[in-house]
């Protein structure tokens, strides 16, 4: 259909998974496809392999997304390579799970470095771009439990709600220069990660579903399109929720 085409998206941490379905996916919308991963290796270049064979510009950059001079010397090399950046996903995430008594501060504070403050460091890097755009989507890659807590995530869920009101907040903030911010919130999507759970955990979570079903990368990747596009010009400061009825 096109919806992204004529656009520029950069998605962060979209070697694999999500992040890389929804590069896939806005590709295939059209859009020229800039993303980042802690190292481009051999997941990265063919990840940037496929988004070309789309038809469109596509180049993955080295970047620590947690380190703030790292992000922003992305995206100005980003926009000397493609011109502007209509849409940014921040996608870059990691676990590191455990009980609260458990939980170590190196554990604390690597899920907050790199899950939301990766966050904050591209939205402050893009948003020049996109105020001198006059134009804008920002997405967050939130959770569930972001929105609704889970035991044994106290930092990941910390860091998934934080980006919720980071969304927010640039919403409100940034809407008046044509800038729009939303947060989508997976639940049990089946991934590499995820693929690892032995079965009766997965057949566990699936059961917790009223869909009967974990979700696909693909289902992530299409409100991620939905929201970089026109289609949703009036949506904004949102918290989407993609989990089969599992948070409702």
């Amino acid at each position: 259909m096109g919806l992204l085409t004529g656009k520029v998206a950069l998605i962060t941490g979209a070697a694999r998974g999500i992040g890389r379905a929804i590069a896939l996916e806005m590709a295939k919308e059209g859009a020229d496809v800039a993303f980042t991963d802690l190292a481009i290796d051999e997941n990265g270049k063919k990840t940037e392999k496929d988004i070309a064979a789309l038809g469109v510009r596509a180049k993955g950059y080295a970047s620590n997304a947690a380190n703030f001079d790292e992000a922003h010397s992305v995206v100005e090399e980003i926009v000397k390579d493609f011109g502007r950046i209509d849409v940014l996903v921040n996608n870059a995430g990691i676990t590191k799970d455990g009980l609260m008594m458990r939980m170590t501060e190196s554990q604390w504070d690597a899920v907050i470095a790199v899950n939301l403050k990766s966050a904050f460091n591209y939205t402050h890097a893009v948003t020049p771009v996109m105020m001198r755009q006059k134009s804008g989507s920002i997405v967050n890659m939130s959770s569930v439990v972001g929105v609704s807590g889970n035991a044994g995530q106290a930092n990941y869920s910390a860091s998934k709600a934080g980006m919720i009101g980071l969304a927010k907040s640039v919403a409100k903030e940034l809407g008046s220069r044509g800038i729009r911010a939303n947060a989508i919130a997976p639940g049990f999507i089946i991934t590499e990660m995820t693929g690892q759970l032995p079965q009766d955990v997965r057949e566990s979570w699936e059961k917790q579903i009223p869909m009967r079903r974990g979700g696909t990368p693909e289902d992530v990747a299409k409100v991620a399109v939905f929201l970089g596009s026109d289609l949703a010009s009036y949506v904004s400061g949102q918290v989407i929720n993609v989990c089969g009825a599992m948070n409702c």
